[in-house]
């Protein structure tokens, strides 16, 4: 009886090996179809509204998160009435999460490849702009959109990467408070102003700032450009502003 109980757990075994290495029943495996790959990527994008400016926020590994956040605080405010007024979307190289030098994890919504034409883009910065700065693709995705915005907005030390650019020669520039030196000397053609009074300034389309939460000044500025004063009031409202400036007291 146990030889006969052994045979058949030894039958079924070796059937099963067979069955397993019978390649003529697993299909063959095919590459993806490129179009459904593209169309799939393009599914997974953040939705613009074709009706409304694109705002774009450039990201890279180290940015100061205040540089980022400050703008989209201002610029995804709806109207006091709900309506929307601007597309926002964050940008970078590719499309994995960048750290940010306080060590938040930002997944962009666009990548160089796939960012649309942008009317407003907004440029960062980091403690250290030596990778950003020699960096050809960041440098060659700000020369490719400024073609196309009405506004070029750089805070802190991202004027670096509008000094390398060479975007802005001839035009009034403001770094960080302390940063100004470095950026004339680095870039003779941009006309930097005097960091320890100058908070923002503009010239033609080009505005920018000392960074930090001096990006506030930068996109509200912006925003009564682009909305009006109304907007700027009800922005300020919404995110206490005021409150904010009164903390010490």
């Amino acid at each position: 009886m146990k030889k006969l109980s052994l045979f058949i757990v030894f039958s079924i075994v070796l059937a099963s090996c067979n069955f397993g290495t019978d390649k003529s029943t697993i299909p063959e495996s095919s590459p993806a179809d490129p179009e459904v790959v593209a169309e799939m990527e393009q599914q997974s994008l953040k939705p613009i509204n074709d009706s409304l400016p694109i705002i774009g926020l450039l990201m890279y590994d180290g940015v100061l998160t205040t540089e980022v956040t400050a703008s989209a605080d201002v610029f995804t405010k709806p109207t006091s009435e709900g309506k929307q007024l601007f597309n926002v979307i964050t940008i970078a190289e590719t499309s994995d999460p960048i750290v940010s030098e306080e060590g938040l994890k930002i997944v962009p919504d666009y990548t160089f490849e796939n960012c649309p034409k942008l009317d407003v883009l907004f440029v960062p910065s980091a403690y250290d702009m030596y990778t950003q700065v020699h960096n050809p693709k960041i440098v060659s995705f700000i020369k490719e959109q400024n073609k196309n915005t009405k506004y070029t907005v750089s805070n802190c030390a991202g004027a670096h990467l509008i000094g390398e650019s060479g975007i802005a020669d001839g035009k009034k520039i403001v770094t960080w408070i302390g940063g100004g030196e470095e950026l004339q000397k680095n870039y003779p053609n941009l006309k930097v102003q005097n960091d320890s009074v100058v908070r923002y300034v503009e010239d033609g389309k080009f505005l920018s700032s000392n960074g930090n939460l001096i990006s506030y000044v930068s996109a509200l500025n912006l925003l009564k450009k682009m909305a009006g004063q109304e907007q700027v009031d009800f922005v300020e409202s919404y995110i206490y502003l005021k409150e904010l400036q009164n903390w010490k007291q």
